[in-house]
């Protein structure tokens, strides 16, 4: 049976890179202890993937999950699997992670969107928030279809327009239009991995975009507000882009600790699925 956590978040330990940090000390928190698992580098195998699908069985999908370096995005998609309504899914992210399967189609960090796309039956719909232009133009015209997309190049001009708030505006006009164009809006899943920001917020393992932490958080508080309005809740949300104690680091925990807090603290604003 699955159990409900009424409060609090939920930290995927592959890494280690949470320990380093205290943004989760002060909040009740499960860990879910992955560090000993085989298999889940970039990529996850059958054996992997049984074996985190039992790990996390006794908890429903609703709420906060840190999932670790963006290596494992991946987990995001390993969690769609428990939703029991149809849903969107929100990214921000530097690269569009739906590369075509590679290695006997293995889930990966690169192609867990394209997986979802062909494979979970309840998403409606994704949008997508950070990659450049012509990483979307390389990916397959089946997923375009059914992606919203806000390349870096968008946020660039809009950041351009209004320095202020002219990403976030550009950010609520992606939601606003989407729901002008079908008549309907689902309730949210949002991933964010922090390699959509730049690198003097962040340093992670991955190619990063150039996003400030205060608009990230600005375009989170319009996602708050545009749901709320509409008595949508959000389904889950989860974080990914750690810094990596094992590979020496790609940037300083003090860093991530601070964006995840500053995260946290807008995670915590928003009504979650029951």
């Amino acid at each position: 049976m699955e159990k409900e956590r009424e409060s609090g978040i939920l930290l995927m330990n592959l890494s280690g890179a949470y320990e380093e940090q205290d943004f989760w000390r002060e909040e009740r928190s499960t860990w879910v202890r992955l560090e000993d698992l085989s298999g889940t580098n970039c990529y996850c195998d059958e054996a992997a993937v049984r074996a985190i699908r039992e790990k996390i069985g006794e908890f429903t999908l609703s709420g906060i999950h840190f999932i670790d370096s963006g290596n494992y995005h991946y987990m995001t998609r390993i969690w769609m699997d428990k939703a029991k309504n149809p849903f969107s899914l929100l990214v921000f992210d530097n690269h569009t992670d739906m590369q075509p399967p590679a290695f006997g189609g293995l889930l990966s960090c690169g192609g867990w969107i394209a997986d979802a796309l062909e494979s979970v039956e309840l998403l409606d719909h994704v949008f997508l928030v950070g990659p450049d232009q012509s990483a979307f133009h390389q990916v397959q015209q089946v997923y375009k279809e059914r992606v919203t997309f806000v390349s870096r190049e968008d946020l660039q001009a809009a950041r351009q327009t209004n320095s202020s708030s002219g990403v976030a505006a550009s950010f609520l006009e992606m939601l606003s239009e989407y729901e002008k164009k079908t008549g309907k809006f689902s309730p949210v899943y949002l991933s964010v991995d922090k390699d959509v920001l730049n690198e003097q917020e962040v340093k992670t393992t991955w190619s990063q975009g150039d996003m400030s932490l205060t608009e990230l958080k600005s375009c989170l508080e319009e996602l708050q507000s545009f749901l709320k309005a509409r008595k949508l809740p959000l389904q889950a949300a989860d974080v990914c882009g750690e810094w990596e104690p094992e590979n020496g680091g790609a940037g300083s925990p003090a860093g991530h600790d601070h964006a995840n807090h500053e995260l946290l603290e807008v995670l915590k604003g928003f009504d979650y699925e029951e």
